[in-house]
Formats: C-alpha cells, sequence, structure tokens
C-alpha cells in the first residue's frame, strides 16, 4: 500500500472510532501507532513511544493550560459567575430579551477567566437558565442563548485553545490574545443583537423583568469587581511586559482563589472540586496531545502534508479561496469532533500550507496569528452546529426540559451571525491585526 494510502486508512479508521464513541485521544492513537508499525517496525514504534510522551509533557509553555483551566475553576467555583449575571441582569434584564444578553454579557466576563468553552456553558447555564425560566423565557431561545454564549469561552482571552495553536505554530501567546480580543468583543455585540432582532420578532419568546432602581444596580455592579481587577491585573501585566503568560496564568489562579475565599464561596469542598476538575481536564487535554502527536509523526511518514501542500500550491485558484475552503473543512470536522482535537490533529497539516500562500501581503507572524483568530471562530461553529454541537449538549444536560431539536433551531440565527463575522474577518484582516500592531508595533 502506498503512503498516500496509509494515510487515508488511518483517517477513516480514526473517525469510524470516533463513531462508535472511542475517545478521542485513543482514536487518533491506535490508528497512528498501527500506520507507524506498518511503515516502519516494532523497534521504530518503540522507540518513538519512549520518547515522544516526555518530549511533549516537558514542554514548559504546556504549563499555561492547567494554570488557566484552575483559574477558571476557582471562578465557578467561588460563585463569581453568579455574581456576574446579576450585574448584567441588573442592568440590561428589564429590556425584551434582556436575561439573554445579559447571559452573553456574563459569558463574556467569565471567558475572561476561564478559557474554556464548555465550563463557560455549564457554568452561566447554571446560573441563568434557571432565572430565565422563572421570567418566562421560552426554552428554544434560553438554551440557544446559553448554548451559543459558551463559545465566547474560547474568543475572550484567555482561551485554552489559542494556546495551543501558539505552541503548535511558535506563535507568541500574547499576541495571539491581543489579536482575539477584538472578534470576540464583535462576537458577544452580534449575539446581542441577534436576540434583539429575535425577541422583536417573536415578542413572546421573552419577557421583560421589572426595571431595578439604581442603588440594586450599583450594588449588583460592585460584586464584579474582582474579577475586573484579576482581568485587568493578568492581561495588564502579560502585555505590559511585566511576567509571561505562564506566571499570568499562576497570577489568575492566585487572585480568583483568593477572591472566592474573600466573597466566602470557595469553601474546602470547592477547593477539593477545583483542583479534581483542573486535573480531569489537563489529562484530557494531554492525552489528547499524545494522540494527536501520534497521529501526526504516521502521517509524516506518509509525507501527506508535504504533497497536500504542493498540490494546493499549484492549484489554480486565488489564496483567499483555499483558506475559505479550509474554514468550511473546519465546520465540518466540527460535527464530530471538538476543538482541541481538530486543532492537534490538523493544525500541523494545514499551517504550513496556509503560510506558503501569499495572502494579503501579510508578513508570516501576521499571517500566522490571522490566520489562528480565523480557526478559532470556525471552531467556534462547530461547538453550537448540528449535529453535534457539543456546548448544545451540555446546556441541554442541564435544561432537560428542553428538547435539543428546540435548541438546534434556536442556534440558527446565531450561526448567521457568526458566518457574517467570519466572512469580515476573512476579508478584513485588519480587525484581527490591529491591535497586536498597536501594543507590539
Amino acid at each position: 500500500m502506498t503512503g498516500a494510502g496509509i494515510g487515508i486508512t488511518m483517517f477513516g479508521s480514526m473517525l469510524l472510532l470516533m463513531a462508535i464513541r472511542v475517545p478521542i485521544a485513543a482514536a487518533m492513537f491506535i490508528p497512528g501507532a498501527v500506520g507507524y508499525w506498518v511503515m516502519t517496525n516494532d523497534m521504530a514504534l518503540l522507540n518513538m513511544l519512549k520518547g515522544s510522551a516526555v518530549a511533549r509533557l516537558t514542554v514548559y509553555d504546556l504549563s499555561v493550560i492547567p494554570l488557566f483551566l484552575l483559574m477558571g475553576q476557582f471562578a465557578t467555583q467561588g460563585g463569581l459567575s453568579r455574581a456576574l449575571f446579576k450585574a448584567a441582569a441588573a442592568f440590561v434584564g428589564h429590556i425584551r430579551g434582556g436575561l439573554g444578553m445579559a447571559a452573553i454579557l456574563s459569558a463574556a466576563a467569565f471567558g475572561a477567566v476561564c478559557g474554556s468553552s464548555v465550563a463557560t456553558s455549564a457554568t452561566i447555564t447554571q446560573v441563568a437558565y434557571p432565572e430565565m425560566k422563572a421570567h418566562g423565557y421560552h426554552g428554544r431561545l434560553s438554551t440557544a442563548t446559553l448554548a451559543t454564549g459558551g463559545t465566547l469561552g474560547i474568543l475572550i482571552p484567555p482561551s485554552v485553545p489559542l494556546v495551543v495553536y501558539a505552541i503548535l505554530t511558535e506563535q507568541n501567546i500574547a499576541k495571539l490574545f491581543a489579536a482575539a480580543l477584538l472578534p470576540g468583543l464583535l462576537a458577544a455585540f452580534g449575539y446581542i443583537v441577534v436576540i434583539a432582532i429575535y425577541c422583536r420578532l417573536r415578542p413572546d419568546l421573552a419577557t421583560p423583568s421589572d426595571a431595578l432602581p439604581w442603588n440594586e444596580r450599583l450594588k449588583a455592579l460592585l460584586g464584579v469587581w474582582p474579577i475586573v481587577v484579576i482581568f485587568f491585573v493578568v492581561f495588564g501585566g502579560i502585555y505590559g511586559g511585566v511576567f509571561s503568560p505562564t506566571e499570568g496564568a499562576a497570577v489568575g489562579a492566585m487572585g480568583t482563589f483568593i477572591a472566592g475565599l474573600a466573597q466566602r464561596e470557595l469553601g474546602l469542598q470547592g477547593i477539593k472540586r477545583s483542583f479534581l476538575g483542573t486535573a480531569e481536564t489537563s489529562a484530557m487535554v494531554f492525552m489528547i496531545f499524545l494522540g494527536a502527536d501520534m497521529m501526526n509523526s504516521s502521517l509524516a511518514l506518509t509525507q501527506m502534508p508535504g504533497r497536500l501542500a504542493d498540490w494546493v500550491g499549484h492549484l489554480q485558484v486565488a489564496p483567499i479561496v483555499i483558506v475559505g475552503c479550509v474554514l468550511l473543512f473546519y465546520v465540518v470536522l466540527g460535527c464530530v469532533m471538538d476543538e482541541l482535537s481538530m486543532l492537534l490533529l490538523t493544525i500541523p497539516v494545514i499551517f504550513p500550507t496556509i503560510m506558503a500562500l501569499d495572502l494579503w501581503g501579510l508578513t508570516p507572524e501576521m499571517k500566522a496569528i490571522w490566520f489562528g483568530v480565523l480557526v478559532l471562530v470556525t471552531v467556534g461553529i462547530g461547538l453550537i452546529a448540528p449535529p453535534v454541537g457539543l456546548n448544545v449538549y451540555v446546556v441541554n444536560s442541564i435544561a432537560k426540559d428542553v428538547p435539543m431539536s428546540e435548541t438546534y433551531k434556536g442556534v440558527l440565527p446565531f450561526l448567521a451571525s457568526d458566518f457574517i463575522r467570519v466572512t469580515a474577518l476573512l476579508f478584513f484582516p485588519a480587525i484581527s491585526l490591529w491591535l497586536v500592531k498597536a501594543l507590539y508595533g
């Protein structure tokens, strides 16, 4: 069998294993290991396995992942998400659809201390869904809003997938965080606009709350000051050169820990759950790393990445069309894979191809940063798009009284907003790169 045939067989086997619910790390590792053995021999495979885990897990930059995850866990267990939703609802809850807008705003703010889409969806849903249900919000609008708002967890820095992209492509994490900030804020604004239009066309879906007096609003606003301080300390320190992203993640984790204790929300059981949740998620992430490394090492032996780059380079089409096709590929792949698995499996293959294209006259660094944000935004679409939509499953596991089909119907207007934003980012790279150039020149 040729190298290309082995590569296609490995990829097909991986998708088959995923379809029968084999854990994603194993679904990538097993075909990769078998393919490596077929192309070499058993001793070469053992030698590769002997060094690959140590080489991957001793990378210092990877320590930023469990630290940001711990920061998010402390924020969750410390009740900061509840304070965020309460403050947002105090200011916009009296508008038709206002509690939905408050959920989007609180998800964006929580994403600034969390970095995980699934964690943001689960946390904000637990806080916001009972309130939205109690105020007569239709289940379709409520669950669709909460699932969509969760995607902001990977758009608003810090973002674990963006850290992974930075490590895979050897880019500056702080610059990628800066590039993702404006698109993340645009996403939040776009979702709020969708809710406003949605509720104007279908006023039966949402009932306005009573407006709170200004003293109650200010009291609710004061409850979120720890999050504001933590955000500015962490990212001000990173962008100001006071500390590295890894050190900033450690400062943020300690800050959320202290804030949770100060608000008397983070007890001993909450601390235990925070460390256990961080350990479980970190283990899952690093196992996916190892599975993807095995698969990518085998694909490298088949020479598929090089052949793909050469084939794309000889296509008689505009480079921007190639990028558009890659993004569509990510949307399709998002139907069967989570965001980390997609990045770990595809970036080593696709990134060299993109870097070989002439795109808007961008320098290699700016091109890499721009493409990273595009991929991040597109991956977010896969988190809510049918038929899988991981965020939809997470939200519906909490809002059990709402059929999943209703949630999928509700996310369609939000997907329209996503596609408009992706198109804007694709044709106007300055949206992503403006803040990077302003901060770093």
